[in-house]
């Protein structure tokens, strides 16, 4: 299981950072077009989904966003800074 990420943690996280997605609510979590929780869902990413941070982070909704794409291709979105791990 991947150790969570805390929010303190993840303001210092800079761009081309490889992170996991999981969310233990469920076996995906949402990436957005924006972020935020109101933002148009881009894609949805299963739990051990690796993704890269830009270094780009917005506070919305009570999180730190993080602007991320996926390791393995192009696609790009937003996703909740509680949401990925190491």
């Amino acid at each position: 299981m991947n150790e969570m990420i805390n929010e303190m943690a993840l303001e210092e996280v800079i761009g081309g950072v490889t992170r996991t997605v999981q969310n233990d609510s469920c076996s995906y979590t949402n990436v957005r077009e924006e972020p935020g929780f109101t933002g148009t869902v881009c894609f949805k990413a299963n739990n051990g989904t690796r993704v890269v941070t830009t270094g780009e982070t917005v506070k919305k909704d009570g999180y730190v966003w993080y602007q991320v794409h996926l390791e393995s291709g192009s696609d790009d979105g937003w996703i909740a800074g509680s949401l990925i791990g190491y």
